[in-house]
């Protein structure tokens, strides 16, 4: 039976071939679904215009009615800016536009009355709108809607005559053209009663064309859940999969290896975590199915010396073990950590990287081929095929995300079954955005610092406290320590008004005459880039000027200060890694958040976040929350199953939870499809799976 929904977008009318590959290429819709789920990313209530003098930092976007009353391009170059003085007679409010200012100053017209939509800032104590919407007042006013759906538009559509408007009335006619019939229900009976849920054909005509704001919510929420719902079954079901279907090497025991570590060359008392997560992974490799974990821990939690004893216990077990790094200085780090730490332990352990070469690449690789070598360390050159093992059977990942799906893919096929898998990563995931992201792996937390680590200081400088920075960097450099300098920026950008790594290191250069200050940024070739943390690392550079690029770096116990310019441009989650590089010593360390002298209310807000805590899994779900919908997507890209078109798994945490319990109890109770309440969730799944990314390629 022919769905109506499945009609091609350009047999709409309005639409044709041309805008169809835009709305295609642009935003995903190919058919009549498609668009009727292209959700408005925002809503207007035209019954409610703001006045200005209400106005605060952080509203939501507003509604104004006014006029123009003055208008200036201000600036040159790329610093020039169109900026106007809005009125409604109760008060101001500064408009700026950065972009095709010429035309738009010609468009504004003096005398005349606008609707402005926009979303107040505060800047320089000032309340002002960035980039706002005007439409004349007389049309705007005509609208028979209350509330005014927004669609997002991409520039190319916007130039072929695409607004939101237009988009709206490609809804109108894309109901028209299902003749009143309503659409199919996507979830079971049982369930939407279960947890009151709005049936689907009212929730889309609701969330496209609400008569009120008070419809808005059971709208939403039951099109979040169903998005949630179907997202986490695909990803619970996959682990299911995965477990019945994947063997795994069974480590029965524990040998001499592992024991004669522990008893004679570990060089401190685990703390409680990092037991708990050694039990976790010896149950795991125990039962014969493969392990998938992933092992979170803060900067300076001890992953590391829980890798090595998971890797001894597959020792014990006749196999092989391997540790990937993503830069050739972190694995030869963990790599001398491992060799100091074994001891005269008789362990093979050999490092592999691009730097090895010749002769001694041949003795690596013949010492993994014949099974002398017991643990591997190395960069994404283990992945290469020269690489082979006699039989690996542990395979440990650090800093996982900086690997692709198919280089981690690479190493699980170097033996007749996938090796156990431990990714070990340093930035604390939220419970919420972990179980979807990483909802195929198994959790394991060390939320717990070694005893005796001496917390960051971190204290928070604005510009005018630049005298006292130095001062502080002096006495650090004087008692003997090192320094990093973190920019946001490689060079001088005139549209951002940022202070940049390479200015920085000619004025340290100028102010630490007496000390030797070194730079490295992301352009720079890798070789020179390995020099100059190795220089550091061995103390012969006293100051290392940075970009980011040291964010997953170096081990360097003498550095005692992190100096983090521009602090207020970081996500909380990037702060907090750029300030795990220090408090590796026995010595007082401090991180320097340094700040423009003016914040937004948001900008303060994360810098006290910062100075107040040092448990990265609390600012890690601060962060989401200050982040907000949109910015997770560089973390969800390579984990999500679908896109999510109106759910948020920041804002939208309960729910999710609500709905991984009602997919657990669907898997659990129909694990072979084939139960009739359930025909329409099997059904919608394999849908979804057809246009969708097929998880089964992300493991």
């Amino acid at each position: 039976m022919f769905d109506p929904l499945q009609t091609d977008i350009k047999y709409l009318k309005g639409v044709g071939p041309l805008r169809a590959k835009t709305l295609g290429e642009d935003l995903n819709i190919f058919t009549l679904r498609d668009l009727l789920y292209n959700f408005p990313y925002k809503y207007i209530d035209r019954s409610v215009i703001h006045q200005i003098k209400n106005l605060t930092d952080g509203m939501p976007y507003v509604l104004l009615r006014g006029q123009i009353v003055s208008k200036n391009i201000e600036g040159t170059g790329r610093r020039e800016r169109l900026v106007a003085l809005f009125s409604d007679g109760t008060g101001y409010v500064e408009l700026v536009w950065f972009n095709c200012i010429k035309t738009l100053e010609k468009k504004l017209a003096f005398n005349h009355t606008y609707v402005l939509l926009g979303k107040p800032t505060s800047f320089n104590g000032r309340i002002s709108i960035a980039h706002p919407e005007l439409e004349d007042a007389q049309t705007t006013e005509s609208q028979p809607l209350t509330m005014q759906p927004h669609y997002h538009t991409s520039e190319r559509m916007k130039r072929q005559g695409f607004s939101s408007r237009t988009m709206g009335e490609l809804v109108d006619r894309a109901f028209d053209m299902l003749h009143g019939k309503p659409l199919a229900e996507t979830l079971p009976q049982y369930m939407i009663s279960e947890y009151h849920l709005m049936g689907v054909d009212e929730a889309i005509h609701k969330v496209h064309r609400p008569r009120c704001a008070n419809e808005l919510p059971e709208a939403s929420r039951r099109l979040k859940f169903e998005e949630l719902f179907y997202l986490q079954l695909d990803i619970l079901q996959y682990t299911q999969n995965r477990k019945l279907h994947y063997d795994g090497f069974v480590f029965s025991k524990v040998g001499d290896c592992f024991m004669r570590f522990y008893n004679e060359r570990l060089p401190f008392e685990l703390t409680n975590a990092q037991k708990r997560v050694v039990k976790e992974v010896r149950k795991d490799v125990a039962t014969g199915s493969q392990m998938n974990r992933l092992l979170q821990g803060d900067v300076g939690s001890g992953k590391t010396m829980v890798a090595l004893l998971c890797c001894l216990l597959a020792l014990d077990n006749g196999f092989q073990a391997c540790i990937m790094a993503p830069t050739e200085i972190l694995a030869e780090q963990h790599y001398q950590s491992i060799v100091e730490q074994i001891g005269e332990l008789p362990i093979k352990v050999d490092l592999l990287t691009g730097n090895v070469k010749g002769k001694r690449r041949k003795a690596v690789l013949d010492g993994v081929a014949d099974g002398s070598v017991k643990i591997l360390v190395g960069t994404h050159a283990l992945i290469e095929p020269s690489v082979s093992f006699l039989n690996l059977g542990f395979v440990v990942i650090d800093e996982q995300h900086r690997f692709g799906v198919k280089q981690r893919a690479k190493l699980w096929g170097k033996n007749v079954r996938p090796p156990h898998i431990l990714v070990m990563t340093a930035t604390p995931i939220p419970r919420t955005l972990a179980m979807t992201v990483y909802g195929d792996l198994d959790v394991s937390v060390i939320d717990e610092l070694p005893p005796g680590r001496k917390p960051v200081q971190t204290v928070h400088y604005r510009q005018t406290d630049r005298g006292k920075l130095y001062q502080g960097i002096r006495y650090q450099l004087q008692l003997g320590r090192q320094v990093y300098v973190v920019y946001p920026l490689i060079k001088e950008n005139e549209k951002l008004d940022l202070r940049d790594a390479e200015t920085g290191y000619n004025q340290l250069v100028d102010v630490f005459r007496d000390y030797k200050v070194g730079i490295v940024h992301g352009k720079m070739k890798p070789v020179d880039k390995e020099n100059v943390m190795r220089a550091f690392k061995k103390g012969n550079i006293h100051i290392l000027v940075s970009t980011t690029v040291i964010e997953v770096g170096v081990n360097v116990p003498n550095a005692s200060v992190m100096v983090i310019e521009n602090a207020e441009r970081f996500g909380l989650a990037q702060l907090h890694q750029l300030r795990g590089r220090v408090g590796r010593g026995a010595e007082q360390s401090y991180c320097i958040l340094m700040t423009k002298d003016n914040l937004s209310d948001t900008s303060s807000r994360r810098m006290r976040v910062m100075v107040d805590s040092t448990d990265g899994f609390v600012i890690a779900e601060e962060d989401m929350k200050l982040r907000g919908p949109g910015d997770i997507e560089g973390t969800a890209q390579s984990g999500m199953p679908f896109d999510l078109k109106i759910a948020n798994i920041v804002k939208d945490q309960e729910l999710l939870e609500v709905a991984r319990e009602a997919a657990s109890q669907v898997l659990a109770g129909d694990p072979q499809h084939n139960l009739p309440q359930n025909e329409v969730v099997w059904a919608q799944l394999a849908r979804l799976k057809k246009t969708q990314i097929n998880f089964s390629a992300i493991s």
